[in-house]
């Protein structure tokens, strides 16, 4: 058994970010063989920190389900629990992100305008 959802996040988040060198990613992808369906390959494809954000908590509903239908007995139990709490994890790391970005943005505006208050430009 695979991570898949890690896996499939690290490779959007090389898509949007345009990070990451091509062993990682044929690596991730080899993971994936057989698995690209639903969250996973919306993960894949994500192009933003919002579809990002939207198909690992998709992603994270379908562990859930996963991880409730186990029995407490089988032996792959523990794994799947455990990744269950990596990808919540990485659900909270992506939100950070994005609000760390969105902080980014609103701190270029304020600069903008303070830049154009101290030097007036008329028109």
């Amino acid at each position: 058994m695979s991570c898949h959802e890690i896996e499939a996040l690290q490779l959007g988040l090389m898509n949007v970010l345009g990070v990451g060198d091509q062993s990682t990613r044929d690596h991730a992808e080899k993971e994936l063989e057989g698995h690209l369906e639903g969250p996973i390959e919306a993960l894949v494809e994500a192009e933003n920190l919002t579809a990002i954000e939207r198909h690992l908590d998709a992603a994270l509903v379908d562990l859930e389900e996963e991880v409730a239908g186990m029995d407490t007995d089988d032996p792959e139990y523990d794994y799947t629990r455990g990744r269950l709490l990596e990808v919540r994890n990485a659900e909270r790391t992506i939100q950070r992100l994005t609000t760390q970005g969105e902080s980014i943005v609103d701190g270029l505006g304020e600069s903008h305008d303070m830049l154009h208050e101290t030097f007036p430009v008329e028109d």
